[in-house]
């Protein structure tokens, strides 16, 4: 039997009430915006809300002006931590957390950090149209990675759905979308006299168009107000051709790089924090040195080229430094596949050791934040050679056989330096044979 329904005035009120409060609550529902899509993004939103440090004090953002994109310069976990948590100094000091609304994973999961009422500390000292504290009208988006690594699809997909929605809801622009390195700005320093852009390079890898984001200013407001002096890298970056300044000679691929070349300095690397006793130098020899005691031991100008530069790192040089000296890495919070190998992540050069017991070439990594921590890593190497009875270390390696620089693999993860096994006639069954590509 069917029914029909009369609809009164009341009833049709009461339906339009009803739709606009969904419209309100849901922005997918308007025009361009279809159901299955923001379902899609609501079943991949993980809410990570109760992780907030109690001690971060909320505010109710007054005004929404901005949307920030940053990179994390970290993994996944150490992200996460570090947003919801708060950032640990060496000196002790921590803040208090709160520091995105939304973080996205390399593998486009979404986590919903803080509410996106509230004021989040994200933007720190910056500046756009002469409003300073960009964090007061601002909401912070977070990519896990790195200034220097490229954002993966499944980011640029799950951003692009999270910038549409917080667009409709604020009534929001694509030109008032930016990166944290477009509005932080830093005090003079030694390679600027005056107030200047360029304190972060955070999410200067940003794809504007990947993002499904149309063209933003073409130049900085700031700069040419008169209130900021120009960074040439960003410029390059973000406003060439239209930048009128000089631009580096640097090729766009180095602006990726975070070793030291004649046209690749500290300041274009760190940015800011190029001083920060959180980033470390590792120097060609093996040394490392945190960023606020390069000045008072090299020197700037002194600072060897293909020295590499690493961001946020809580832990001392020290670990760090016993790290880069031996074949052997190892994946934590802190040093991820990325900052061990960088783009050779991805290379059958690139060895990694599971702690599940598994081996795999670097070509079979989906990706470097998808490895579990204490994974081990051998980086420029081949292998395995197998040892048998009739073909011994000796013979596969010949004098090389007990260097350092040669690995055995054990067990599941046991790796061992050939100067470290004191009787090579006892070895177990199945061991194999890793080499260093410089041993020919």
């Amino acid at each position: 039997m069917i029914t029909t329904c009369n609809f009164t005035a009341g009833r049709w009120i009461r339906f339009w009430l009803v739709f606009f409060c969904l419209q309100a609550a849901f922005p997918c529902l308007s025009e361009g915006y279809s159901q299955s899509q923001y379902q899609r993004f609501q079943d991949r939103l993980i809410d990570h809300r109760s992780r907030l440090n109690p001690k971060f004090k909320k505010k109710i953002r007054q005004k929404t002006q901005y949307i920030i994109v940053h990179t994390s310069e970290l993994g996944l976990d150490a992200t996460l931590r570090v947003v919801s948590r708060g950032k640990q100094f060496k000196s002790g000091y921590k803040t208090p957390g709160g520091h995105a609304h939304y973080v996205i994973a390399r593998n486009g999961r979404n986590y919903r950090i803080l509410d996106k009422r509230y004021r989040a500390d994200h933007a720190g000292r910056s500046m756009w149209k002469g409003r300073t504290d960009i964090s007061d009208v601002s909401l912070g988006i977070e990519l896990a990675g790195y200034h220097n690594a490229p954002i993966t699809k499944s980011q640029y997909r799950s951003i692009e759905t999270l910038i549409q929605i917080l667009e409709k809801v604020y009534g929001l622009k694509d030109q008032d979308v930016l990166t944290h390195s477009q509005a932080a700005y830093g005090k003079p320093n030694p390679w600027f006299k005056k107030n200047h852009r360029g304190r972060k390079r955070c999410a200067q890898n940003f794809n504007r168009a990947k993002a499904g984001l149309g063209h933003g200013l073409q130049y900085d407001p700031d700069v040419r107000a008169g209130r900021l002096m120009a960074d040439p890298t960003l410029a390059g970056i973000f406003y060439a051709p239209f930048f009128k300044g000089p631009v580096p000679l640097a090729a766009p691929r180095e602006y990726g790089s975070n070793i030291i070349s004649t046209t690749n300095s500290a300041w274009s690397i760190a940015g800011g924090d190029y001083d920060e006793n959180t980033t470390v130098y590792i120097l060609p020899d093996g040394r490392t040195l945190p960023g606020d005691k390069i000045s008072t031991t090299i020197g700037w100008t002194r600072l060897p080229l293909n020295t590499k530069v690493l961001l946020n790192q809580d832990i001392e040089p020290a670990v760090i430094q016993i790290q880069t000296q031996v074949p052997v890495k190892i994946i934590t919070h802190n040093m991820t596949a990325w900052s061990h190998a960088g783009v050779a992540y991805r290379e059958d050069t690139t060895l990694y050791f599971l702690p599940s017991g598994r081996v795999y070439p670097g070509s079979k990594i989906s990706d470097w934040d998808d490895l579990p921590l204490e994974t081990r890593m051998l980086v420029g190497y081949r292998g395995p050679f197998p040892i048998t009875r009739a073909q011994t270390a000796y013979k596969i390696a010949g004098q090389k056989y007990k260097a350092p620089e040669t690995i055995y693999y054990i067990s599941p993860g046991i790796l061992t330096a050939g100067d470290k096994i004191s009787d090579f006639s006892d070895l177990p069954r199945g061991v194999q044979m890793y080499l260093p590509l410089a041993l020919k």
